[in-house]
């Protein structure tokens, strides 16, 4: 939460000194607009989550059943974990910075930027740095999936939408499926066995190669290009 205040803090600061705008320079209004953004992006990304994920378990010949030991606090406080972690990211990534690139030195360097950033920052968050197999696979992934979230971003003039496409796959991947740093939750992956090569290889374009490229037809074709005269209008 103290990582949230502080990102926000340093956001208001940043537009006011660079653009002079407040925070609502972030696509916050109107609001159920901006709430309808974020559900759509959130229930995208989260069925693309539950495919991959059923994917892997036919490839593995594995299933998933429900955690005997759940809890609804302990789904709660996982998802806020999400919340506050994507949130966070949300605002350094995809936030006042990107705001401020966009208008100084346009859409397309500002997003291939933020991209890059997001891809090189999950080098530390993974903890891959000094594997270079595994900072080019994480450094594709998490850049295309970057990369897509800044479009939307600049395309919906809003920082809702790429919120919600980040905190469903985060939510879904983590607290739905286990598979994140909490540990087990709501399912759990029974049997099965390791991958061998070629579908090791499909899970990993599957995850890391399609679910972006689909993320990213998703906002090329759906998402309304908005301009700066709209959004204050509305």
């Amino acid at each position: 939460m103290i990582g949230i205040l502080v990102a926000i803090g340093i956001s208001w600061v940043l537009l006011y000194l660079v653009e002079k705008k407040s925070l609502l320079a972030l696509g916050l209004l109107p609001l159920a607009k901006r709430l309808q953004q974020f559900f759509i992006g959130f229930l995208i990304t989260g069925i693309l989550c539950v495919l991959a994920q059923y994917l892997e378990a036919y490839l593995k010949s594995s299933s998933w059943v429900l955690n005997s030991a759940i809890t609804t606090g302990t789904v709660f406080k996982s998802f806020w974990w999400d919340v506050t972690s994507v949130l966070t990211e949300e605002l350094i990534f995809r936030g006042a910075l990107l705001y401020i690139l966009i208008q100084k030195i346009g859409s397309k360097k500002g997003i291939w930027i933020s991209a890059v950033a997001f891809g090189v920052y999950h080098w530390f968050s993974y903890g891959v740095l000094g594997n270079v197999m595994a900072m080019i696979l994480v450094f594709i992934g998490t850049g295309l999936m970057g990369y897509a979230w800044a479009w939307a971003f600049s395309k919906a003039k809003s920082i809702m939408l790429p919120f919600g496409l980040h905190l469903g796959w985060n939510f879904v991947y983590n607290t739905i499926f286990s598979k994140g740093p909490l540990g087990e939750l709501v399912l759990i992956s029974n049997g099965g066995h390791e991958l061998t090569d070629w579908a090791s290889l499909l899970n990993f374009i599957t995850g890391l190669i399609i679910v972006p490229i689909l993320v990213l037809l998703y906002v090329n074709y759906f998402v309304k290009k908005e301009t700066e005269t709209e959004t204050t209008s509305e």
